[in-house]
């Protein structure tokens, strides 16, 4: 039920699965809306690691239904709303909206149109640009949600390990509006300063620095909690720092998963996407300055060198402008 002069659009997609040559700008329908769908004209998509994981096909029938092609990728943008469905109130034409959705089965945000549910659709928070809001949903719902499930309370000394990634640089803000003792392990110098920036009290260069040291000092008797965004050897000797009853939490999808010794609670989880959720979300995000960090927005015809960054170091997000 979509506009009859929004037949066609650009789209970002391959049409098989691959590297990131795969990749190519293509015209393609414009998805129809459900009752309970809004459009988005897209403004700006989040480009980030899972879509690499997509593209090269590994999600593949994972979700309950095959892949086809041109298969459009990006799980995350921003924009207007285009259209909406015959059941939905929450928005109007004209709204500026984010969103957190998967490409299957309407396609995704690398394009000029996106088709989701409206449970995945919120409105822009106050205080974030459009290149913030298109890169935010999954990152920050996943941060939040990895706090929750570790129940992480006032006064709690947590350890944040990938503070300057997608989901660690807003965990630590996130934790911090929580009232917890945050401490910092980023990749690099630049990694740490950005986690001191955002309000770390604490932070250690996990690629020299010696974590474990920096932990001791930090937490004397043990970290309470912990959340865990990137694996490996790295995170495994980190984690001894948690305390016998400590909690550490780890997204799905991080791998390897993190070894921890007896006494310490591992949860692996997946962020929550609902509209309570986002509504929670927002809240938090409206109550004081919030900083989703892009390291470098691509133009749209740039989307292979955006995906080719993906395998390097940077700060934080990237982001598509499609408008």
């Amino acid at each position: 039920m979509t506009n009859a002069k929004l037949d066609t659009m650009r789209a970002a997609a391959i049409d098989r699965f691959g590297g990131a040559e795969q990749i190519t700008v293509q015209t393609v329908p414009v998805p129809e809306i459900g009752p309970r769908d809004v459009l988005i004209e897209v403004e700006v998509a989040g480009v980030a690691s899972w879509d690499a994981v997509e593209r090269e096909g590994h999600y593949d029938g994972a979700f309950g239904m095959p892949s086809t092609f041109p298969y459009i990728l990006g799980w995350d943008g921003a924009g207007t709303v285009a259209a909406i469905g015959s059941e939905i109130h929450r928005f109007k034409k004209g709204d500026r909206v984010y969103a957190a959705t998967m490409p299957l089965p309407k396609g995704g945000t690398y394009a000029t149109y996106a088709a989701t549910d409206a449970a995945n659709v919120s409105l822009i928070p106050s205080g974030l640009s459009i290149e913030q809001a298109g890169v935010m949903g999954w990152d920050a719902l996943t941060a939040l949600s990895g706090l929750e499930e570790i129940g992480l309370k006032q006064g709690e000394a947590v350890m944040i390990f990938g503070a300057s990634g997608g989901i660690g640089h807003m965990a630590v803000q996130l934790a911090k509006r929580r009232g917890a003792r945050v401490f910092a392990v980023a990749s690099g110098d630049d990694g740490t300063a950005l986690a001191r920036r955002l309000g770390a009290d604490a932070t250690v260069n996990g690629r020299e620095g010696d974590v474990m040291v920096a932990a001791r000092e930090f937490a004397p008797g043990g970290f309470d909690a912990a959340l865990v965004t990137a694996g490996g050897e790295a995170a495994d000797r980190a984690l001894l720092s948690v305390r016998d009853g400590g909690r550490v939490a780890c997204p799905d999808g991080v791998m390897p998963y993190p070894t921890i010794r007896s006494g310490v609670e591992l949860i692996r989880y997946n962020g929550a996407r609902s509209q309570a959720a986002t509504d929670k979300l927002n809240r938090l995000i409206e109550s004081g300055p919030f900083d989703v960090h892009i390291a470098r927005t691509f133009p749209f015809d740039q989307v292979v060198d955006a995906h080719r960054m993906l395998a390097t170091h940077y700060l934080g997000k990237l982001a598509l402008r499609v408008k």
